[in-house]
């Protein structure tokens, strides 16, 4: 501790008393203050209704994007590349074979796991020759699509009659020919 004692303030020089403008004055800086308070947090509360922030002059994630763009980053965010451009194909299917192919011939499905694409022919005679172009078929397909999109090509035959059920039909038949007696 110090040899010298602390100095008091003399009780003659007292701080003046703030008079009716000084008092003015800090009553309104005070009503400032408050009002930034409620502005700021009703500015807060707003923001938060609204889900955040509004954007700015810069882009970011949660600008508007055009119509393209938000579907394509939709298949990207989902993984939905490859069956859509399948199913592509499928819409596209006359300008890829070819309009006499196509007219014989139409795609049923696309085994995304396997990479099977199932093509269905009106006649046997269209479905041989289809087999016999399936080499060249998955080669123009892939490279429509990209690389191996399509490893094999599933090629049906037409299909038998429809099945009808109904009271003269043999329980358990297995075929249109299958009948009582």
């Amino acid at each position: 501790m110090s040899d010298t004692p602390a100095q008091t303030p003399e009780p003659s020089k007292k701080t003046p008393e703030p008079s009716g403008v000084d008092l003015a004055r800090v009553a309104l800086r005070a009503a400032k203050e408050q009002a930034r308070a409620r502005g700021d947090a009703a500015q807060q509360k707003r923001q938060a209704r609204r889900g955040g922030l509004r954007s700015g002059a810069r882009a970011d994630g949660r600008d508007p994007m055009a119509l393209g763009a938000a579907i394509n980053r939709l298949l990207t965010e989902r993984g939905w590349e490859t069956p859509a451009a399948v199913g592509g194909v499928m819409g596209r299917w006359p300008q890829i074979v070819g309009e006499d192919l196509a007219k014989h011939c139409v795609p049923q499905r696309y085994d995304e796991d396997e990479r099977v694409l199932t093509v269905q022919c009106d006649s046997t005679a269209w479905a041989t020759q289809l087999r016999l172009l399936a080499p060249q078929l998955v080669a123009r397909l892939n490279e429509d699509l990209g690389h191996g999109t399509v490893r094999l090509l599933k090629v049906q035959g037409p299909g038998g009659p429809a099945r009808r059920y109904g009271p003269l039909r043999a329980p358990g038949s297995t075929g249109p020919g299958d009948t009582y007696g």
